[in-house]
């Protein structure tokens, strides 16, 4: 199985999701969100592999979905341009995000990494 780990280093939650992918054995490709940012197809790709409503993909309590007022505006907002803008910046989608081959996870719940990669 080929894992595509999506992470911001810095931040607290990649660092322990990071942790429980090492302490598992879990084989994975690690790729710097902000650095490497998701490409619209991508995002389209994993998205419709993850079966979740697109709003699970946008980092909502990043500092640029508040100061840009997405609350308010995602709900106006079509797919295609709501995948369009989180294209824009790596820090708008929710992270740590894991690619497998037949899921997609966003954000580090514990029970549901245990569930797909245990």
């Amino acid at each position: 199985m080929s894992i595509l780990f999506l992470e911001y280093p810095p931040c607290s939650t990649c660092q322990k999701a990071k942790r429980w992918l090492d302490e598992h054995h879990v084989s994975y490709t690690s790729r710097h969100i902000k650095e490497n940012n998701p490409t619209a197809e991508e995002l389209t790709e994993w998205y419709k592999k993850s079966g979740l409503p697109l709003k699970k993909f946008f980092n909502t309590s990043g500092l640029i979905y508040k100061s840009m007022g997405l609350k308010d505006k995602l709900p106006t907002m079509n797919e295609e341009e709501q995948i369009a803008l989180l294209a824009t910046d790596g820090m708008l989608v929710k992270r740590p995000l894991v690619i497998g081959d037949s899921f997609v996870l966003t954000g580090f719940k514990e029970k549901d990494w245990q569930e797909k990669l245990g």
